[in-house]
């Protein structure tokens, strides 16, 4: 009764304007008018972006980042990133035609990315509560000078709301609480937020849990793929045996349900108004979830692969203590530091369609992580110096478990099974030179040293030649950056840079089947990745026109790709009870990465605008044969088009999503473009229409309604197992006090 009670009840509150008041103020981020409005931490410390030369995103309303499903949906609805999935609960960002473990992932100055990041595509950004963010901040090209190994096409700097303080001096309990419907995925979604500030003390709690169901896929299609995406079947046990039933709605994605709570508490203690301490724990834990797309393949005699495959529950832990100074008396006036512990778990477990074995395998990974930022200003100079150290803890163990008997066997771990650690440390400096007011020079230098030492305890199962892998690498990383930034808020930057990926475990220990018929197997042999980045970006903000475009060129150096391999001498091994071939991540490849994007935004007049986003990737690389080969991760053109409306008691906007023609020539044949889940001519273009209205029901109450895929368009995101939602209904309730 409670979800059918809910979506009613907002859906008549969104509608019931006659006591609404001021709901959404201006957001100088996401509309400048001035070069001086717009501030970022690109540089970790607040800074005028006509000061920096990288491009920047920031992703700040509230619309955008706290009324969505996920953190995945925020960065996919901003129409600025692309985002690919092979379930729902999970998101893998690509920037610049990079993905997963080379791009990185932050969050609140700590990075998520550890040492069992894979290079295929990752859902861990869901861990990241969308409801507790404050803003989102995406760094575009090679960002290593600042931010280490990792940061080969960008950053998504991902920032939590903080305490706030008590304005008057005497305790003040604020808060609010957000109830949130779905109908595409049948979401149940809801958040408590409490903040109780004082003179120098405040504190924050928020916890959201939400409950998601079987996504439903439009069944709008095109004429030449009538049954592109329908599930027409679900395995299900009948006793000891595996039955392959007839789905009753084959747009419905079944098995693809999961559930998630996250939790937030933050303590500020501000001595001063330039001094500050900040307690930060958070914790994330999902269900089991289905790992959709396996469990769609079929083998060549028409019968499913797999009767089970899912993540087992995903679990984020983090305790970190920030500490900021600002306007000091000493040689740096400027001072950050941040010392923190992580906590995460993961694992999978298959089991294949009737078969009593069940596969079970953990990873437990401990991280232990502190930076020291500090930044001097002389006259026009800026000098910020910095020192970072992580060191990871990995453990692998896996168990084969037989349902039928319940006897239990060993099977090959993941990863390897006896200790393994990796560490990463590093010194860098950024300089900033201020020539005149309009011009404006950047550079940077890091060092980077990152150690690596994996032992394989049974080797009876694996038969490796080795019973160790240990890796030294060094690496230094810098970039040049000069930016022009006119009086009449014109601003024009040149920028080169270069980034590095040391392999981590993932790359190093890893055995998987990347598909069924394809084994990965380990090699010890790898060697860094690097990126060099040459790029011209421009903005130009005005009171009715605003515009940007950046075009860029990389060059991938020494790029781990997929291919074949030997292992003890043989192409082919039997894993899992399967003759497959055998791949190995190898540094085979220079690749060659550009493209641009381009935005707009134009007030039409007062409280209407019209804003648009388009952005091109092109990737290639040359194989051992000499021959040009696409390069994978690269998404087809992408954007957004949008007709907004802000009135003072309530906005409206009219948007377009849109992604051209993957064509199966553009695939990379080895690497992790999901050939298998696409037409037979690759990803087809796309469209949807949607529609989003919000306003105040009175002083304390907000609402909005978010119509999507109005067509009931079936489409599916290039290299995604999972076709995205159909026809959908969104309704958020918001009540503050």
């Amino acid at each position: 009764m409670t979800k059918q009670l809910i979506p009613v009840l907002i859906g008549m509150l969104c509608f019931n304007y006659s006591n609404a008041q001021n709901q959404t103020q201006s957001d100088t981020l996401s509309n400048p008018t001035s070069l001086n409005e717009v501030i970022v931490n690109a540089n970790k410390f607040p800074e005028k972006y006509k000061r920096i030369a990288q491009s920047v995103d920031v992703i700040k309303t509230k619309e955008q980042l706290n009324f969505l499903a996920n953190t995945s949906d925020v960065l996919t609805n901003s129409g600025k990133l692309f985002v690919q999935k092979s379930q729902q609960g999970g998101g893998s960002p690509v920037i610049r035609g990079f993905e997963a473990s080379r791009i990185l992932l932050m969050v609140d100055g700590v990075r998520l990315n550890n040492a069992i990041y894979r290079a295929g595509h990752l859902q861990n950004i869901i861990t990241i509560d969308n409801m507790v963010l404050d803003r989102v901040e995406v760094l575009y090209g090679p960002s290593s000078t600042l931010y280490g190994s990792d940061a080969l096409g960008g950053v998504v700097n991902m920032y939590t709301k903080n305490p706030v303080l008590s304005s008057n001096g005497k305790t003040k309990f604020t808060g609010s609480a957000t109830l949130r419907y779905t109908s595409a995925i049948d979401e149940n979604r809801g958040n408590f937020s409490l903040n109780v500030g004082g003179k120098q003390w405040a504190s924050l709690t928020s916890v959201t849990y939400g409950s998601f169901g079987d996504m439903v896929q439009g069944n709008n299609r095109r004429d030449e793929y009538p049954n592109f995406g329908k599930q027409d079947f679900i395995v299900q046990r009948v006793g000891n045996t595996d039955v392959a039933t007839v789905n009753p709605d084959p747009n419905k994605q079944s098995p693809s349900a999961y559930k998630q709570i996250d939790v937030t508490q933050k303590f500020l203690f501000a001595p001063s108004a330039k001094i500050q301490h900040v307690l930060n724990m958070q914790f994330s834990n999902t269900n089991d979830i289905p790992r959709y797309d396996r469990l769609t393949e079929k083998s060549t005699t028409n019968v499913p692969v797999f009767a089970e495959w899912y993540y087992g529950p995903q679990i984020r832990n983090l305790v970190a203590y920030h500490f900021t100074a600002k306007e000091q008396n000493g040689f740096f006036q400027d001072l950050k530091f941040t010392a923190s512990y992580q906590d995460v778990e993961e694992s999978r477990i298959q089991r294949r369609f009737q078969s009593a074995n069940k596969d079970y395998r953990w990873e437990r990974v401990n991280v232990f992580g502190f930076n020291f930022d500090a930044k001097h200003y002389s006259g026009k100079n800026e000098l910020h110096i910095g020192v970072e150290s992580y060191t990871n803890f990995v453990r692998s163990t896996a168990e084969r478990l037989n349902i039928v008997s319940g006897a239990k066997s060993r099977i090959t771990t993941r990863y390897a099974d006896g200790p393994t650690t990796m560490s990463t440390h590093a010194l860098y400096a950024q300089h900033t030179y201020k020539i005149i007011d309009q011009w404006t020079f950047n550079d940077g230098l890091r060092f980077n040293l990152v150690k690596m030492d994996a032992r394989f305890v049974d080797t009876a199962l694996t038969k490796f030649p080795f019973t160790r892998a240990t890796q030294s690498n060094k690496a230094i990383t810098g970039n040049l950056g000069l930016v022009y930034a006119s009086p009449k808020n014109l601003r024009l930057a040149f920028l080169l840079s270069s980034g590095f990926r040391s392999p981590n475990v993932d790359d190093l220990s890893k055995v998987f089947d990347s598909r069924t018929g394809i084994v990965v197997v380990p090699n010890t042999n790898v060697k860094p990745e690097y990126t060099y980045n040459a790029e011209v970006n421009l903005n130009k903000y005005g009171k009715k026109l605003t515009y940007g475009a950046a075009i860029f060129y990389t060059l991938f150096d020494n790029a781990l790709v997929l291919d074949k391999f030997q292992f003890n001498g043989q192409d082919s091994i039997l894993f899992s009870g399967v003759k497959s071939g055998v791949f190995a991540m190898q540094n085979k490849a220079k690749a060659n990465v550009y493209g641009f994007s381009v935005n707009a935004a134009y007030t039409i007049l007062k409280g209407t605008s019209v804003d648009g986003v388009v952005t091109y990737t092109k990737g290639t690389y040359t194989d051992q044969n000499s021959k040009t080969v696409p390069l994978d991760h690269i998404p087809p053109v992408y954007g957004r088009f949008a007709l907004k409306h802000q009135a003072s008691s309530w906005n409206a906007e009219f948007f377009v999503l849109f992604n051209g023609w993957k064509r199966i020539a553009d695939y990379n044949p080895n690497g992790e473009d999901n050939q298998q889940y696409a037409t037979p001519d690759g990803m087809p273009s796309w469209t949807t229409l949607n529609i989003r209205l919000g306003t105040n029901l009175g002083k304390n109450l907000a609402a909005q309604m978010l119509l999507e895929n109005l067509s009931d368009k079936n489409y599916r995101y290039f290299a995604s197992g999972i076709s995205a939602p159909g026809r959908n209904i969104s309704l958020t309730l918001r009540a503050t006090f």
